[in-house]
């Protein structure tokens, strides 16, 4: 008998542990909630410092000053958060969230098809809700994510999901947002063992392969304006792109291939254009102001990716850009684990030219733009999804980020996760006696 209840209780235990690394999904809300007199960060420039924030069925339903309006609140669970601080859920763009899991292991790893033109390949359907990912990027306020293909000229079509449900389905905040395309470079890097230094080289087969990406959208423009035709998956998936329903999303290197790749988009009927880029979106800065095309840049947590740049340059290029006119998102690039770490880019940049609101807006309002997604996420306005979150401190400052609360359409969710399990695990372990 004892060894039984033994057994009871160590698959009590078990359980217990497995649910904090791997969060239930949470429940739909059943209940008003009001968060009262926190320090609201709007997420489009503005602050309120003594705010109520109330929600509905998922959606926002109160955003107001409570110094300035005498307002009844009869109705709402009313959750005190005074002195803590309501952001709206940080955005991250082009991520594998959900179809990488463990990088080293194939098996684990589902974000790249074979194939060179695959624009009809959705990460949508691949998406992976018991990933233990998510909840690591959930405690440092990532609550949406763009889960994008990679690989090949054209990787695919990327969703926006959001950090929480059963299955894909449940997840999808908005489907199949935009097509991905790799533009060609101009120059190519080769790593030269007898000098043990990567060498710039002309890519001989540019002009080659910009004809090929001609020719195949020529082919998908044509088809989009038949009415009776033999369905083909691939020019089908482009079609969103000529009428505005997508987004081209361009990863180009240079600012000639910036511009050139812009021209070519615009000369072949896209509607909707947003270029990832690094250092050399500068150079191109006024070509894309004038064209109103939004930047979504890597990491400010890198060196630049040449040599004979300022050091500082990563941490420089939201300011550089913002200053020119151009509309910037952050993103992540390597280990998909420390994408975490989103926030804290955006706080680098705040120590580089941008006010507080202004980096804010780099992974809420801007990221939500560039994803077509900012009429109802990206910022704290009524009428959008109440998907926010209560953090003790700054959340772009490492030292002080710590979430109290967090929403996803109203949802409360779990914050804990594997990381946190293991620290709780091992901090009795360390401490010192």
């Amino acid at each position: 008998m004892k060894k039984i209840i033994l057994n009871i209780l160590v698959s009590l235990f078990v359980g217990a542990s497995t649910f904090a690394q791997t969060p239930q999904p949470a429940k739909p809300q059943s209940e008003a909630i009001l968060l009262k007199g926190g320090i609201a960060h709007l997420g489009n420039g503005k602050v309120i410092e003594n705010s109520l924030i109330g929600f509905d069925n998922g959606k926002l339903t109160l955003v107001a000053d409570a110094t300035r309006t005498k307002i009844d609140v009869a109705g709402y669970k009313e959750i005190d958060i005074h002195g803590q601080h309501v952001y709206p859920g940080f955005i991250l763009p082009n991520s594998q969230v959900g179809i990488e899991e463990v990088s080293s292991i194939r098996a684990m790893d589902d974000y790249a098809e074979v194939g060179e033109m695959k624009p009809n390949v959705r990460s949508l359907v691949a998406y992976n809700t018991d990933s233990k990912i998510p909840p690591t990027l959930r405690y440092n306020g990532v609550l949406i994510v763009e889960t994008t293909p990679t690989g090949g000229r054209i990787s695919g079509t990327s969703s926006v999901m959001n950090m929480d449900g059963w299955n894909w389905e449940d997840a999808a905040l908005k489907e199949d947002i935009g097509v991905h395309l790799n533009w060609p470079n101009r120059m190519s890097r080769r790593f030269d063992f007898a000098t043990f230094s990567s060498k710039r080289e002309p890519n001989k087969k540019y002009d080659e392969q910009v004809k090929e990406l001609d020719a195949f959208f020529l082919d998908a423009l044509s088809y989009a304006g038949l009415s009776n035709k033999e369905r083909n998956l691939k020019l089908e998936a482009m079609g969103g792109l000529f009428s505005g329903e997508k987004t081209l999303f361009i990863h180009a290197g240079g600012a000639k291939e910036i511009v050139e790749s812009v021209k070519f988009a615009q000369g072949h009927g896209v509607k909707k254009v947003v270029i990832l880029s690094g250092d050399e979106a500068l150079d191109a800065a006024t070509f894309l102001a004038e064209n109103k095309i939004p930047v979504i840049l890597p990491p400010t947590h890198q060196l630049p990716d040449n040599t004979d740049i300022d050091v500082y340059e990563p941490f420089k290029m939201p300011y550089l850009l913002t200053k020119a006119g151009v509309t910037v998102a952050l993103s992540h690039e390597g280990m998909l684990a420390n994408a975490r770490n989103l926030a804290f880019y955006a706080g680098s940049a705040a120590a580089y030219g941008l006010s507080k609101e202004e980096a804010i807006q780099l992974v809420t309002l801007n990221a939500a733009k560039a994803l077509g997604i900012d009429a109802i996420v990206g910022s704290l306005e009524e009428g959008k999804h109440a998907t926010l979150f209560v953090s003790k401190g700054d959340a772009l400052d490492m030292m002080s980020n710590d979430l109290s609360y967090a929403f996803i359409n109203g949802k409360q969710i779990v914050l804990d996760n594997a990381q946190q399990a293991l620290y709780h695990r091992y901090e009795e372990k360390y401490k010192e006696e």
